[in-house]
């Protein structure tokens, strides 16, 4: 399936081609963007013009610059016995 600027979710209709749902973003980025974004997109999630973008596999809330943050926290749970 080609995501392209006008492609929207076939269930909830919101568009596909957004930062929030690229797998480049990252809020610790520079512009919360792991490729060298020209300039800043201000609405995250809003559909955007990006050449750069790529629809990110990883589970919802799961980016991949988070991914080790999820993990220490999931192993400091573990460590004090929380759920």
């Amino acid at each position: 399936m080609i995501i392209g600027h006008s492609t929207a979710c076939p269930h909830c209709g919101r568009p596909l081609k957004t930062c929030l749902n690229c797998r480049f973003y990252d809020e610790s980025a520079y512009h919360q963007c792991k490729e060298s974004a020209q300039e800043l997109i201000r609405d995250k999630d809003r559909a955007n013009f990006c050449p750069d973008f790529m629809i990110n596999t990883n589970p919802p809330g799961i980016s991949p610059g988070n991914r080790g943050k999820e993990e220490a926290i999931r192993r400091l749970k573990a460590l004090f016995n929380e759920d």
